[in-house]
């Protein structure tokens, strides 16, 4: 049950050394990803405030 929790690969993705060699189409598909990650833990947030404190 560990394995499905480790968050480690998470902070890895946002802070990994940039390789030179990678097509536009995959940055932007990072980015992208990047970005619905930081949106979802947002919204995960909000809802969590919003349980909790009404």
């Amino acid at each position: 049950m560990k394995e499905y929790f480790k968050i480690g690969e998470l902070f890895t993705y946002f802070f990994r050394k940039k390789d030179p060699n990678v097509s536009t189409s995959l940055k932007a598909m990072h980015f992208v990803n990047k970005l619905s990650i930081v949106i979802f833990l947002i919204c995960l947030v909000v809802i969590l405030y919003r349980l909790f404190i009404r």
